[in-house]
């Protein structure tokens, strides 16, 4: 594929995001939808705009028109450019409404389903599994497969807004899963899945820069989001590209990426239920937390999120040239036993030693340095 059908993409996504962020950030505080700091917030800095998921959608959808309309008007098929279009709309109004108004787990996990269920029909399906080793694939019926759709499109979505828990981080995280995930479709020979990446990947670059420490503005629950639908899209994306090793591949890149929290998450409920506390409840034993208790300061821990991050894509790519299956299991207990490493040496394991309280829930962390908090930093688990 020709590499302007990469670069000019990218490049739109990635300067329409960044002029619309300054535009973005006028209309959350002329419309309130502002942060706003209590007991169970690290950041004690008020007033700071929320809605950040807007400024990436315009890039995204701005990057999209210029390949389709101008590049190659055959990338994507047009009931499935629309089925995305209407999704995402819909995916960023239950953000922009939960950002303002707030907005009970079970009613944002009905918005999300209906935008699964929207992206299905649209041609978003995994209606196949194939064997990466052999290429040998069975179809799914229909409720299989849209189940299956559906439950990873809403799993990958909450993953990456349970990750928003501190400035950049969910931001820089996509972009990582992102560009890993465009070159297994480019390696596939997937055009549309390259593109898709590409646009997801300028439109969190151009805003970047705004929400990286300390952030001017944060994604809200609009852009964590956007940018978990939009990863999860890009994983069905590359897996209908046909490529025998891809197959599982782009399912594996973000399991990997998202291993930690969505470790966390488990953690997180079955502390709460342990605790007797609701599942939904807050409390201050997130991954965010230990980060920062370990590492000193928003930035450092940001930034070794994002190693991590590029060390399991790395090693989730690394998939793509193994050709056996004892090779791809001894690969996945490595790093099984180093994720759970990680954990012990944050300390998430600790809270199962019960406290003076005797619930074990431990303590809350010490103050750390000052910075403001991305949306999903609320101890809450996102549903």
């Amino acid at each position: 594929m020709s590499i302007s059908l990469i670069v000019i993409p990218l490049g739109v996504a990635m300067l329409v995001s960044a002029l619309c962020t300054p535009i973005v950030m006028r209309l959350a505080r002329a419309c309130g939808v502002v942060d706003k700091p209590n007991e169970r917030k690290i950041s004690t800095r008020d007033q700071m705009p929320l809605l950040g998921g807007l400024a990436v959608a315009a890039g995204v959808f701005g990057g999209l028109y210029v390949a389709t309309t101008f590049l190659d008007p055959d990338l994507l098929p047009p009931n499935r450019l629309r089925g995305f279009l209407a999704a995402s709309a819909l995916i960023l109004a239950t953000g922009a409404i939960d950002d303002r108004f707030g907005m009970g787990a079970v009613t944002k996990l009905v918005g999300q389903i209906a935008a699964a269920t929207i992206v299905y029909h649209a041609g978003f399906a995994i209606e196949s599994f194939r064997f990466p080793m052999s290429g040998d694939s069975f179809e799914l019926v229909w409720w299989m497969s849209y189940s299956v759709t559906v439950l990873w499109v809403v799993a990958v979505t909450n993953a990456v807004n349970l990750i928003d828990g501190l400035d950049g981080l969910a931001t820089g995280i996509s972009v990582i899963m992102a560009i890993t995930m465009a070159y297994v479709c480019l390696t596939a020979e997937q055009a549309s899945g390259v593109v898709f990446g590409a646009v997801i990947i300028g439109g969190a670059l151009g805003f970047l820069p705004y929400n990286f420490p300390p952030a001017r503005i944060f994604l809200g629950d609009t852009g964590a989001l956007f940018l978990g639908f939009g990863i999860s899209l890009l994983a069905v994306e590359g897996y209908m590209g046909g490529y025998r090793r891809a197959s599982v591949l782009p399912f594996v890149v973000p399991l990997m990426a998202l291993a930690v929290p969505l470790l966390d998450t488990v953690l997180s409920i079955l502390r709460r239920l342990r605790s007797g506390a609701g599942i939904f409840s807050a409390d201050s034993m997130h991954m965010h937390h230990r980060l920062l208790r370990t590492e000193g300061s928003h930035t450092r821990a940001v930034i070794f999120l994002y190693s991590l991050t590029a060390s399991f894509c790395s090693i989730a790519v690394y998939f793509a040239i193994l050709d056996d299956l004892k090779s791809a299991v001894a690969l996945l207990v490595i790093v099984l036993f180093l994720t759970i490493r990680l954990l012990r040496n944050l300390g998430v394991f600790s809270e199962w030693t019960p406290g003076e309280d005797g619930t074990g829930q431990s303590v809350e962390p010490p103050e750390v340095e000052a910075a403001p908090r991305s949306a999903g930093e609320t101890g809450e688990v996102q549903s």
